[in-house]
């Protein structure tokens, strides 16, 4: 990985903001990611993510922090937070926003014990295929206290398959529709491609299920996104 998702987040915490990073998969046209909006205010963010962040207690683990907004609040509420992203710029990006504890880890190595684990912005996307739902899922309930809480977030894109007749034109034979490649580009580099799961909701719950995990749908979105505490 070239990084480039921290080097634009650096760039505008910098003061460099000139362009957005580009993305693409391969059901979906080139679009732009605002940088601005990784930097939102919790006024600015989505009533999911207002709603996961209401529901947090305790010592909470922020996965895929990025610029640490979601931490920075939490924070600022009191909480014990930690943030850890992948992504070394991010991270530099958070500890110089203030977030106290924000480590560049991949959530399989994480190893500390929560109240509270947050993966939001399409959390279900670092379980990169379907097949690998599992072993995450079964990692992130070794990472809860008693009484511990999940929140966790997706899309059913099966919208993006529909027809003008209102079927879907699906290959039965190709892999779980949720599955993409997912491209980023930033300033006219290519980031190398990567794999992004987006998870319907009885999909993530049959998931939990067959690990013990319960799944309860908190709040569905406007556009086929919805929120989901496991526990």
């Amino acid at each position: 990985m070239k990084d480039l998702f921290g080097q634009a987040l650096l760039d505008y915490q910098n003061g460099n903001y000139t362009e957005d990073i580009i993305t693409e998969t391969n059901i979906s046209d080139k679009d732009s990611l605002p940088l601005p909006y990784l930097f939102r205010k919790f006024e600015e963010m989505p009533k999911l993510e207002q709603k996961a962040l209401s529901l947090c207690k305790g010592a909470v683990l922020d996965v895929g922090c990025g610029s640490g907004s979601h931490s920075l609040y939490l924070q600022k509420k009191g909480l014990k937070i930690k943030g850890i992203d992948i992504s070394p710029g991010a991270i530099d990006v958070c500890t110089k926003r203030g977030v106290k504890n924000a480590k560049t880890i991949s959530l399989l190595e994480e190893s500390e014990t929560f109240d509270s684990i947050l993966l939001l912005m399409n959390g279900t996307g670092i379980f990169q295929e379907l097949s690998q739902v599992s072993k995450y899922l079964t990692h992130l309930k070794s990472l809860l206290k008693l009484n511990g809480q999940i929140l966790i977030d997706s899309s059913d894109i099966k919208y993006m398959y529909e027809d003008e007749d209102g079927g879907y034109w699906m290959d039965m034979n190709a892999n779980y529709y949720g599955e993409l490649d997912y491209f980023l580009s930033y300033k006219g580099i290519k980031e190398t491609p990567m794999k992004w799961l987006y998870l319907d909701f009885e999909t993530l719950k049959l998931a939990c299920e067959t690990i013990g995990l319960t799944c309860e749908l908190v709040l569905e979105g406007e556009h086929f996104d919805y929120l989901a505490r496991l526990s």
